[in-house]
């Protein structure tokens, strides 16, 4: 399923680190939101492109946009992947059903159990406005989404 921009995201409501339920359409009307799917915690390029979002977090999180990191890894390992690495943003678990939200997405791996390395923009009304998928080992470009945000 290939998203199309201009159209509804598909709603989601996941569990984040802390055990607290975070539902996308809970920000409708207040915030734009940065989902951020990466493969699997604890890996390299997903390591290093969230740290390189927490060293610059308010372009990505801030009182006009929420960032939403997502992977199918449980509630537990995203708590200790956040506490160890220092995330200040929610990292959400899609893990059961395993991959829902990356399905709606359209960017679920069924061959590794894993969400690809996607990332969508959805602006205050819920609307997709943005979206870039890359392969596993291929790191995404983060001034291309700062621009994006900008845009909105």
């Amino acid at each position: 399923m290939t998203l199309t921009i201009g159209s509804a995201a598909p709603d989601f409501e996941l569990k984040d680190q802390h055990g607290a339920t975070v539902k996308l359409s809970s920000f409708k009307g207040e915030k734009n939101v940065v989902v951020l799917f990466i493969p699997f915690s604890f890996t390299g390029t997903c390591t290093g492109e969230l740290c390189a979002i927490r060293d610059d977090l308010a372009a990505f999180q801030n009182e006009n946009v929420q960032l939403l990191a997502i992977s199918c890894d449980s509630m537990h390992t995203q708590r200790i992947f956040a506490e160890q690495e220092g995330y200040k943003f929610p990292v959400l678990s899609d893990f059961w059903p395993h991959g829902e939200a990356a399905k709606a997405y359209g960017i679920f791996n069924a061959d590794l159990g894993c969400a690809m390395r996607g990332t969508f923009i959805i602006d205050k009304e819920g609307i997709l406005r943005w979206q870039v998928v890359n392969g596993l080992g291929d790191a995404r470009n983060i001034a291309d989404y700062k621009s994006a945000i900008s845009a909105l």
